[in-house]
């Protein structure tokens, strides 16, 4: 699986949330200051590129809809994060956003927890 730029990891993240839409849907769901319409194309065309979207074509025009699940690119993405920064270890990772002060003991708590009830 293809990296993907910050860009296109955005335009990929409106299209898992539509499910199924055309550029200017995807254009409609950006705040202020919107990119220009063929700069989404663009990069809707790059996803098509590396796999990401599927097309359908409807009269002169394209529907996208993602061709991978969110989940599995969130699993390939973390799991390079955790390779790549935290010596493969996602004791590391935790441990660094604690001592960061990004994650509370109450957090931890109840990650513990929910890793105790998938064990059931």
């Amino acid at each position: 699986m293809e990296k993907l730029t910050i860009q296109e990891e955005e335009v990929m993240i409106y299209i898992w949330e539509l499910k199924s839409c055309f550029v200017k849907d995807i254009v409609a769901k950006f705040q202020p200051p919107v990119p220009p319409y063929t700069t989404v194309a663009s990069i809707v065309k790059n996803l098509e590129r590396k796999k990401y979207v599927s097309t359908h074509r409807v009269g002169n025009t394209y529907e996208y809809s993602p061709a991978i699940k969110e989940s599995e690119y969130k699993r390939t993405f973390m799991s390079g994060v955790v390779r790549n920064y935290f010596a493969d270890s996602y004791k590391e990772m935790v441990s660094f956003f604690a001592r960061d002060q990004k994650i509370s003991a109450n957090e931890l708590k109840e990650i513990i927890d929910m890793i105790e009830k998938g064990k059931e």
